[in-house]
């Protein structure tokens, strides 16, 4: 029995620390991940093509990181699924901890990815530009750049975080569901399939509805109110549903 009562903030520390070391592989991951979704996004979001009386014909293409933050998107889902599984709960048991201090360990982690991984997708847009500038054939380059437009590039980044914060804790909700149960793996698809399909089919204003509440929010500040609130539920009830698991379970 150890003589030395650590709390639950000194242990969270410790397993936070040791989490950002061992998952450093997910953020080369994402590298790799924003590196492709960049390779997609080379071509130019849209294009508009038209032709003048004198016979020139002018292009323009729209260039922006709506891709990478998409498949960013899905990287840190991805990653709060794998930081639910038995492999990595069983580390966990190498430090004096419970389930408490574990899921509070794997919320900071997951929410420092999503840090990064929210910069980096909203930087990426930059180097998408550059490139397309200087090995595209563009003639002529328009477009606001941090230094004429901060606040736009400040309100982008927080944007992109949140929406990495959103996803981090569906995921990891999605994670600790089929770890309760195994046959969620196959039930959580058909359940989702069947739901869009039945808002897409039968109820079309429900389905943007939902889309306009999450995704067409103009306010920063209540679009933050939206994506925290729902994290907050979605990690509350992923810490729920890990105090229904057996210890080594």
């Amino acid at each position: 029995m150890s003589l030395t009562e650590m709390s639950l903030s000194d242990v969270v520390k410790r397993q936070y620390e040791f989490k950002l070391r061992a998952f450093l592989g997910v953020f080369s991951s994402m590298a790799g991940v924003q590196l492709i979704s960049l390779l997609f996004s080379l071509g130019g979001v849209t294009s508009v093509g038209t032709g003048t009386s004198s016979g020139m014909y002018i292009n323009i293409s729209y260039y922006s990181a709506d891709m990478v933050v998409v498949f960013t998107m899905i990287w840190i889902f991805m990653t709060g699924i794998l930081i639910t599984t038995k492999a990595v709960r069983y580390d966990d048991f190498t430090f004096v901890s419970n389930r408490l201090s574990s899921n509070l360990a794997n919320i900071l982690f997951l929410l420092t990815a999503s840090a990064i991984g929210g910069a980096a997708a909203v930087t990426a847009g930059f180097l998408l530009k550059i490139i397309a500038f200087f090995f595209g054939d563009i003639q002529y380059g328009l477009g606001n750049s941090f230094l004429e437009a901060p606040a736009e590039f400040f309100i982008g980044l927080a944007a992109a975080i949140l929406y990495m914060i959103l996803f981090a804790s569906l995921g990891y909700l999605t994670g600790m569901i089929v770890q309760v149960n195994k046959i969620f793996i196959f039930l959580l698809p058909t359940l989702i399939t069947g739901i869009v399909v039945y808002l897409g089919i039968r109820n079309e204003e429900l389905a943007t509805a939902i889309f306009d509440f999450i995704f067409a929010e103009s306010s920063l500040f209540l679009f933050a109110v939206k994506t925290l609130l729902l994290s907050t539920l979605f990690f509350t009830g992923s810490i729920v549903l890990s105090n229904r698991m057996e210890v080594r379970k």
